[in-house]
């Protein structure tokens, strides 16, 4: 099968489910401009499947906003420096079940069968070429380099956007609903240690989330701070780029083994979690934290066996200065000096960093406002992240709040206490997806049902034509036969 037959294949599947049915949603009216029923920030996986499932729900008024240049949504063009995905190739995600729409069919549409049965995991660019594809193939309403800088929320349930960038061609927009499918640091902010962010200009680090300009620092050495797959990544892919020396740096003795996703993926916790009690939550990404995602074997392999590559098990960074080549590092096993560090250390969740909430992210509620952990178990980095409705949705911690922030869901790294990893991983969204729609086609139901019921209750138009004759009988019945024969 070519490409262009698949193409024909996706629009013909998707005739028989009806995509494309009328759209079902009473339409709103600002005085200033048209009202959006959803508007998705984000048009990476997860925006791009949250607008496909709207479609699919007859939610058709919606529109996408990503800030970056179209085809380079998400990191798999940007600052992602894998070679391949992590997750394993057989698992679905954002074709929502429909086989045509699947990454496995797209590229046996282009490399054939027996090329799948061949690679072992997704090619990140590739993976990157499929999104590009299915959001062209499905038509989704995205608009690029459109960035959202304020949420001005409504008591009357229109919610205003602040945007600006190349794609704007207003400041604002109007919609009853914001999807915030902004990704991995879409939920706070990426982090970097004081003792190196106060120490340290700017120009000798970069976190793994930043540009990085890999050929200023051919034949230098570099020092990777964190023992997590990205770390391991980023040696590689600096390495393969003409990096002289990349030292990894760990402060556990021994590398993470364990990846609780894989066994998530098939003990039904991920498609469940949200059943499970606030304990049970809180101890299950506790434990999921604890243990961190280690590198895959291949890009470890891959890593290693490069002559340039060393790794520093035990060596937290204890003190980091400048120095007359660069940098300055002090370790309990020692003192290096390196050209440029880069920095895997992750990031912070909290709605507080997140500007375009700062009028409204103080009638959130956290994990510390709904759940209180035994002192074992407390963890401040999990408190600070929003308590949110199995459906994504934000919670207030007060009264005033309620009416502020509904209509207002975060599917991205946020969730991962509240919905598990549904909303950040691959592997989770085929799950996440359609609760996340379906929370919000309730909303919009219900936020009309006044409206709609009263339609309901007054709805006269006639469906059944049947004709009576002059005696009240319906014509045709067995009555009627009987009593036409009388007459005669």
């Amino acid at each position: 099968m070519s490409l262009e037959a698949l193409n024909l294949q996706v629009k013909k599947d998707l005739s028989y489910l009806n995509f494309g049915g009328t759209n079902w949603v009473r339409p709103h009216c600002h005085p200033d401009g048209h009202v959006y029923d959803v508007v998705i920030v984000g048009g990476g996986q997860s925006g791009l499947g949250a607008a496909f499932a709207l479609l699919k729900e007859r939610i058709s008024n919606i529109l996408v906003l990503d800030e970056n240049p179209e085809g380079f949504e998400g990191p798999w063009e940007t600052y992602a420096r894998m070679v391949t995905l992590r997750t394993p190739k057989q698992l679905t995600s954002v074709d929502l079940g429909i086989p045509s729409l699947t990454f496995r069919s797209w590229w046996e549409a282009q490399f054939g069968a027996k090329s799948w049965d061949n690679i072992d995991k997704i090619p990140r660019r590739d993976w990157m070429n499929y999104l590009r594809w299915y959001r062209q193939v499905l038509q989704l309403p995205v608009i690029n380099e459109v960035k959202l800088t304020l949420i001005e929320p409504s008591q009357k349930g229109i919610h205003q956007l602040h945007i600006e960038g190349k794609g704007a061609s207003t400041n604002k927009i109007f919609t009853r609903k914001v999807i915030l499918a902004t990704g991995i640091q879409g939920g706070g902010e990426w982090h970097v240690p004081p003792m190196i962010s106060e120490n340290l200009p700017k120009h000798l680090f970069a976190h793994t989330s930043e540009p990085i300009d890999f050929e200023e620092l051919k034949g230098k050495k570099v020092a990777i701070l964190g023992g997590g797959a990205s770390a391991f990544d980023n040696a590689n892919f600096a390495l393969t780029e003409g990096v002289a020396e990349a030292h990894v740096f760990v402060r556990r003795k021994e590398l993470p083994r364990i990846n609780p996703i894989r066994q998530m993926e098939t003990s039904g916790m991920i498609e469940r979690f949200h059943s499970l009690t606030d304990s049970n939550k809180y101890k299950i990404i506790s434990h999921f934290f604890k243990h961190n995602q280690p590198p895959t074997n291949d890009t470890f392999a891959r890593a290693s066996s490069r002559p340039g590559f060393h790794l520093h098990l035990g060596s937290p960074w204890l003190h980091v200065e400048p120095s007359n080549c660069g940098a300055k590092i002090t370790t309990p096993k020692g003192i290096f000096h390196f050209d440029f560090l880069i920095i895997s250390t992750g990031l912070l969740t909290d709605p507080a960093f997140r500007p375009e909430l700062q009028l409204v992210e103080k009638h959130i509620a956290r994990w510390e406002d709904r759940y209180q952990p035994t002192e074992a178990e407390a963890n401040p980095i999990l408190d600070a992240h929003p308590y949110l409705s199995p459906g994504f949705a934000f919670l207030s911690r007060d009264e005033k709040g309620k009416k502020l922030l509904h209509g207002i869901f975060a599917f991205n790294y946020s969730a991962l206490i509240s919905c598990g990893i549904s909303a950040s991983a691959l592997s989770g969204m085929k799950f996440g997806i359609p609760k996340l729609v379906s929370a919000v086609a309730d909303q919009l139901f219900l936020d009309d049902q006044e409206e709609i019921l009263t339609q309901f209750f007054n709805y006269k138009e006639v469906e059944f034509t049947g004709e009576w004759d002059k005696e009240g009988e319906l014509v045709g019945t067995t009555k009627h036969i009987e009593t036409e024969k009388e007459k005669q």
